[in-house]
């Protein structure tokens, strides 16, 4: 594990915040580099926000964005599969890459590229369907009708989400009677079931109880080694529970990315500190 430093913008004399080179000690992952960020910027029409974002994703492992809201977290999540394409008058600088290709780059198919990025949001958002068909939607998208597939993605789905022995006999149900927490992890199992190499989360948790919480948490520990996790979290105690590596945001720039552990008990800069210890936010 090492530590390096990249520059980012210096203080102004307009009294905007000065930032100065960013603190980058992470877990290293066995196998290799997930996602590769490399100087990457966003403007929506004229206003950035986000400012020369350096860093690697780890395969296997579970990264959290933290910072305060509007701090670009979730701008950053949806852009590494590219949800933010349609907003009108956006424009990118830099480059994310996967194995050895840009996703920004000319040509790239972005279905494609989606259904290698699963993604969970915020709010449960289960389709009036029954339980099977949420779950392999995915693969009847693509065309599969074959039976014993669908079945037995359904089962690998649903067990991988910690959902299977709670819904295996009320498959043909609708899917809307389910508690939220239950809808939660059925989100995720239709986002695994066509076995994406990275899931994305934006902020899966929040609408639900701290039970349900706990149990999307255990889930995430379970996943962990099988997908290369991303999850964007308010709750700090949450991050500091479930991730190898944290990155701290703040107005639109990585301020610290590190070691889970070394980000909330030993943060090298000052303002990561502030934040982890509730000084603002």
């Amino acid at each position: 594990m090492s530590t390096t430093t990249a520059a980012t913008p210096a203080a102004t004399d307009t009294g905007a915040p000065a930032f100065g080179p960013t603190a980058v000690h992470i877990r290293k992952s066995d196998e290799g580099v997930a996602l590769d960020i490399r100087d990457f910027n966003l403007w929506y029409g004229k206003t950035q926000a986000l400012h020369g974002i350096d860093m690697e994703i780890q395969k296997g492992q579970v990264t959290a964005l933290i910072g305060p809201s509007g701090c670009g977290k979730s701008t950053l999540l949806r852009c590494l599969n590219r949800m933010n394409d349609l907003i009108d008058d956006l424009r990118i600088e830099g480059e994310i890459r996967t194995n050895d290709f840009d996703i920004y780059g000319p040509g790239v198919d972005v279905i494609a590229l989606r259904k290698r990025m699963g993604m969970v949001f915020q709010k449960p958002n289960p389709f009036a369907m029954s339980i099977f068909d949420n779950v392999v939607y995915p693969l009847r998208v693509d065309g599969v009708t074959k039976k014993a597939l669908l079945n037995e993605t359904c089962e690998r789905a649903l067990r991988s989400a910690a959902l299977w022995d709670e819904v295996k006999d009320r498959l043909n149900e609708s899917a809307l009677g389910m508690s939220g927490g239950q809808q939660q992890r059925l989100c995720i199992a239709r986002g695994i079931a066509a076995d994406p190499e990275v899931l994305l989360m934006d902020e899966p948790c929040s609408a639900l109880d701290p039970i349900a919480t706990a149990k999307i948490e255990e889930l995430i520990d379970q996943l962990r080694g099988q997908y290369t996790i991303v999850i964007v979290t308010h709750n700090m105690q949450q991050a500091a529970r479930v991730s190898d590596n944290t990155a701290f945001m703040y107005l639109g720039r990585l301020i610290e990315y590190g070691d889970t552990t070394r980000v909330f008990t030993a943060p090298e800069v000052a303002r990561t500190q502030d934040y982890v210890t509730g000084r603002f936010g």
